[in-house]
């Protein structure tokens, strides 16, 4: 299980200078738990949620373990009319399938290489602004 507060040291304008960002444990179910943040609100949704799928063995094959975790921040965005304002989740999520069995040394690899796609701007708001893949 995970902690019941996770603080994330964001760098928030990726200029190195990180800000917290404090999330505590909100609700657990089976295979998935929901954290809120402190900005939660019920018109406003600020969460973190973690999910995860056992691996399930077939033949020889020890099977693949998959977690993932989502992100969702509600903001105000205009509407088509440029008058009327509407609130809509910025959605982010990350999801691996990994075969039991890989080292940590190949999970921390694939982890960083995630850490430095999302970190690079280049490539991240050609991807994001302009949907371009």
């Amino acid at each position: 299980m995970q902690a019941n507060v996770i603080t994330l040291a964001v760098d928030e304008l990726n200029d190195s200078n990180t800000v917290e960002h404090v999330y505590t444990r909100a609700d657990y179910f089976q295979n998935r738990s929901l954290y809120v943040s402190g900005d939660h609100t019920l018109e406003a949704r600020d969460t973190l949620g973690f999910y995860r799928t056992p691996p399930k063995q077939n033949g020889n094959f020890k099977g693949t373990a998959k977690c993932s975790l989502k992100v969702s921040t509600d903001k105000l965005v205009d509407g088509v009319d440029g008058v009327s304002q509407l609130t809509s989740p910025i959605i982010g999520e990350v999801s691996f399938s990994v075969p039991v069995g890989v080292t940590s040394a190949d999970k921390m690899i694939a982890r960083q290489l995630l850490i430095a796609i999302l970190d690079d701007d280049d490539v991240m708001e050609a991807l994001m602004d302009q949907q371009l893949v």
